[in-house]
């Protein structure tokens, strides 16, 4: 059998993949558990910054050594659909004193901490779980401009931002003067970004607590904003991609009817009358002309009409 399928036939993973980056204090940590059921590895200790309100739903791993990292991967996940690593920077910081305990790394360290790193990232991608990291923000000089881009080894920002679907930029903006907690997905000359799943270029974070600590609202942004419409694109591509097959299936039928002249002008006056979805006209005139070669008909270009090979 086969493992080569066509684009109508291919898994759409439903779930995401994306990082979230920004300056200390936007409440980066709170924004990654507004994702549905989380299970927080907390690598930063930053459990104690988030509001406890936010943290009545959530479980959290106090990351004490890589090892317990390793462990927590080894047991049974299924009750958690969010993955948050954060911070990812702190991560590797592990990843870097399980490798080389409390030496600096030299040059020949780094192709173990790399494999660990490449590990632990295909690890959560075979949990088929929504997968959220959080970074600090650091700077890139791009001539005389900073770019704000997540604080990353280069190498490992490179490799983990090819497998995310989004990357978000957290900062606040000045909207007719009231500061707003905003999240831009799309990459601009002053921060890097990635939007996949065509969500809107910059999105309002709304505040969710008053001015005493306590909640207003659930803390469900990523969740509402974020996953969902990603998910109802998902829904709708897959309901498209089965109209596809099931008219191509209909079409096909059609053109198996076609034995002759007649059938074959009968066919190509009424093809316009398939209630078509993407290039499915283009398919049935397509395997149309396949028929008709088949049958060794004629095309009479003044009338306009197949007629039979009088041979």
């Amino acid at each position: 059998m086969t493992l080569i399928r066509k684009a109508t036939e291919l898994e759409v993973p439903r779930t995401i993949k994306m990082m979230v980056y920004g300056q200390a204090g936007m409440g980066k940590s709170t924004l990654a558990l507004s994702t549905p059921k989380p299970l927080l590895l907390d690598f930063d200790n930053g459990v104690k910054r988030i509001n406890k309100f936010h943290l009545d739903v959530v479980d959290a791993v106090q990351v004490k050594s890589w090892q317990d990292v390793q462990s927590v991967l080894q047991e049974d996940l299924s009750s958690y659909e969010t993955i948050v690593v954060d911070t990812i920077g702190k991560m590797m910081d592990f990843i870097i004193t399980y490798k080389c305990g409390m030496r600096q790394p030299q040059l020949r360290d780094w192709g173990g901490v790399n494999q660990e790193f490449s590990w632990f990232v295909r690890t959560l991608g075979t949990l088929n779980k929504n997968v959220v990291f959080v970074a600090h923000r650091d700077t890139r000089k791009e001539g005389d401009d900073n770019v704000f881009i997540p604080s990353l080894r280069e190498k490992n920002y490179n490799s983990i931002v090819t497998e995310l679907d989004l990357l978000g930029y957290l900062e606040m903006r000045n909207e007719n003067g009231r500061q707003v907690r905003t999240i831009t997905f799309d990459p601009t000359s002053r921060n890097d970004g990635k939007n996949t799943c065509n969500l809107p270029g910059v999105m309002s974070i709304p505040t969710i607590i008053d001015a005493q600590g306590k909640p207003t609202a659930k803390n469900d942004f990523i969740e509402k904003c974020v996953i969902a419409p990603y998910m109802k694109m998902i829904s709708e591509k897959e309901d498209e991609i089965k109209r596809y097959n099931e008219l191509l299936a209909e079409i096909k039928d059609g053109v198996m009817q076609i034995t002759d002249a007649q059938s074959a002008n009968f066919f190509i006056e009424h093809i316009k009358d398939y209630k078509h979805v993407g290039n499915s006209m283009l398919k049935a005139r397509n395997l149309f002309s396949d028929k008709v070669n088949e049958l060794g008909l004629c095309y009479n270009k003044e009338s306009k009409r197949y007629e039979d090979n009088a041979a």
